[in-house]
């Protein structure tokens, strides 16, 4: 199956270095990102998953929990984080699924024939609080992920969630956020009863609310 924007995450059960793990229900209400590695001990992977122990507690701020997945099993999961530690300065503190029968893999649309017909390839699904996929990313096998703009949009989609405004380019937290093409003047001047700066007037910009 495809998952797209807007769908239901698909839901799945699977064993992990934490230990048995129904998705869904180890989510609960937070927000999840669900990350995939081609296979265990390969050099970009093992940099990612050092890179995203040490940016887990941003992601723990953000009120997110982060799980990864490979196709090899626990065992080799276990290996690999040792070699991860030692490497990478930080031990995996987030679990990892073994998906050797890649089940969760096909729910997912992990592997990407054109690619490799076995192996996943670099796919992100940013889930919300919702249940809803948020975001989907993928990346070629031989390109590291920037987990600091996975950050950023995360930023994104929680403050858009939670008001009428949408983020321009290049944004980053704190900076002026765009007022949603939907909302009309009238609408505007309730919402953002400061006023805003039109460059256009469909380019509408106010300081990013808080709150």
């Amino acid at each position: 199956m495809t998952v797209r924007l807007g769908d239901d995450a698909p839901d799945f059960t699977a064993e992990t270095t934490q230990g048995t793990i129904n998705f869904l229900d180890w989510k609960g209400d937070s927000w999840a990102i669900l990350f995939s590695h081609p296979k265990d001990f390969t050099p970009v992977c093992t940099t990612e998953l050092g890179a995203v122990a040490k940016l887990k507690p941003e992601f723990d701020r953000r009120g997110v929990k982060v799980i990864g997945l490979s196709v090899d099993e626990v065992g080799n999961h276990s290996e690999w984080e040792k070699d991860i530690e030692e490497t990478q300065g930080a031990a995996v503190n987030f679990p990892l699924i073994a998906d050797t029968d890649r089940k969760v893999s096909d729910l997912y649309d992990m592997i990407h024939p054109n690619a490799n017909d076995t192996l996943t390839v670099r796919s992100v699904y940013i889930i919300g609080a919702d249940n809803k996929v948020k975001l989907t990313l993928t990346y070629p096998a031989s390109t590291g992920r920037n987990f600091d703009e996975i950050l950023r949009v995360i930023d994104s989609l929680q403050l858009t969630a939670k008001f009428s405004v949408a983020t321009p380019a290049n944004w980053t937290d704190g900076n002026e956020v765009i007022i949603g093409s939907a909302v009309s003047d009238e609408a505007a001047k309730e919402k953002f009863p400061e006023g805003w700066r039109a460059e256009k007037p469909y380019l509408r910009y106010v300081p990013q609310p808080q709150g």
